[in-house]
């Protein structure tokens, strides 16, 4: 066939994997969001030891810490509202990338209780917004013209982070065991810096550029073969204002991901402590369930790519988010480690669903700010932390172990509901 192409004139498509290996923007958005995900999922389970036994707070101050997530949103909003303004990603990328290993940096020396509060709420706040930076640099390189294998390119880019989730808790904890927490969290703060490593002097074409010069643009024009080229060829021109009624559809689609996702604080939580405590499972299952989830999600991630080119990126999500509700009623009511099998199973493919195409459906919601709406949707982890943290603790002192997890079927029931609604209207995403 692809003889039969390059007869006729036509080059043959390249695939997802062959074109991110081939670009360095590409390559290198995926090698640095793996080291995002490396260092941020090493650090995650072992802030609240690192409080306890080093700043000698209690377990209720400590719980504490993970509201200062909330600050995200608010500074990821900002810098994506500056990249759509200036059209500029990897600049602002690269000071967010900073500003992480400063913040990491400075609670590994923290020697006040108050002090990784601060840290978190206002420098970390800001680290978040390297991530959605990246994806709008990778949007604005796909426009310049990827093909059909364009959400292919974004789902791989998106599993780097998926598998440096898979392996940080368990090169963080054994870094503690062997170091100690602080060391853990400098190594954290280089490996947030770490990621312009790969990312090296690469420059993308400003998304305001693109809009210029796509109407303009001949059959059998030549174009600059390369992202620095076409950097050249036009002055940046001011980012669209943002109503918040362009808005609304993004915000909607993130309030109903941050729902599907206010159960994992909850299981990460509790689940271990219930298959320990309550069930008495051996160590060795009540890991096997935990570390399945990640498997199973990176297995999915290009699967979900497919099928959701066959029926919708929005049903799909209805069928994910429906996932979620029968993986958190297996915890809350089969009481066995098949039920805990079962309900990880599922939350992996929950999350192969929504970790692979979610990014794609928010920029796809605001197209004239990909930078904002991505910058948003990335946030909505920390709000669901938050909100997570809190249903928890509230929860567990309601309900008890194991009906916790009835709160977050209920969310993701709600969710479930929210985005068949939104694929049935107006705001629907292929």
């Amino acid at each position: 066939m692809s003889r039969i192409l390059a007869a006729d004139g036509v080059a043959p498509t390249p695939s997802a994997l062959r074109t991110v290996w081939n670009s360095p923007l590409y390559r290198g958005a995926t090698f640095a969001l793996f080291l995002s995900g490396l260092g941020a999922s090493a650090a995650a389970p072992q802030i609240t030891l690192f409080l306890v036994d080093d700043l000698h707070v209690s377990l209720t101050t400590a719980g504490l810490y993970y509201l200062t997530s909330i600050t995200a949103p608010v500074a990821g909003y900002l810098v994506g509202a500056r990249s759509d303004r200036t059209g500029r990603r990897l600049g602002l990328f690269r000071l967010c990338a900073l500003a992480g290993f400063l913040g990491w940096t400075a609670m590994a020396v923290s020697d006040q209780v108050w002090m990784p509060f601060v840290i978190s709420a206002v420098v970390l706040a800001f680290a978040g917004a390297a991530g959605s930076q990246l994806f709008a640099a990778v949007h604005d390189e796909l426009r310049a013209g990827a093909g059909s294998v364009g959400d292919g390119i974004v789902s791989i880019v998106r599993m780097a982070m998926t598998a440096g989730w898979i392996v940080g808790p368990v090169a963080g904890s054994l870094l503690v065991t062997a170091a100690g927490p602080r060391a853990m969290l400098v190594a954290t703060g280089l490996c947030t810096l770490a990621q312009v490593v790969p990312m090296g002097f690469a420059r993308t074409p400003s998304a305001r550029t693109l809009s210029a010069r796509t109407p303009s643009a001949r059959p059998g024009a030549k174009t600059p073969a390369t992202s620095e080229a076409r950097t050249e060829i036009s002055a940046v021109r001011p980012g669209p204002h943002l109503g918040v009624r362009a808005m609304l559809p993004l915000l909607a689609f993130t309030g109903l991901y941050v729902l599907v996702y206010a159960g994992e604080p909850i299981k990460y939580g509790y689940l271990t402590i219930y298959m320990l405590n309550d069930m008495r499972l051996p160590t060795a299952v009540s890991g096997a369930v935990i570390g399945i989830q990640p498997l199973i999600e990176l297995i999915l991630m290009p699967v979900a790519v497919v099928v959701a080119r066959r029926i919708g990126m929005m049903p799909l999500m209805v069928l994910g988010a429906a996932f979620g509700v029968v993986a958190n009623l297996c915890f809350a009511l089969t009481g066995s480690a098949f039920g805990m099998f079962a309900g990880q199973i599922l939350m992996g493919g929950v999350w192969g669903v929504f970790a692979g195409l979610g990014i794609i459906v928010a920029q796809r919601l605001l197209p004239e700010a990909v930078a904002t709406a991505s910058a948003v949707f990335m946030s909505s982890p920390a709000i669901a932390s938050a909100l997570g943290g809190l249903t928890g603790s509230l929860g567990v002192s309601l309900l008890g172990l194991p009906l916790v997890f009835l709160a977050p079927a209920l969310y993701s029931l709600v969710a479930t509901i929210g985005i068949a609604f939104m694929s049935r209207s107006r705001h629907a995403v292929g």
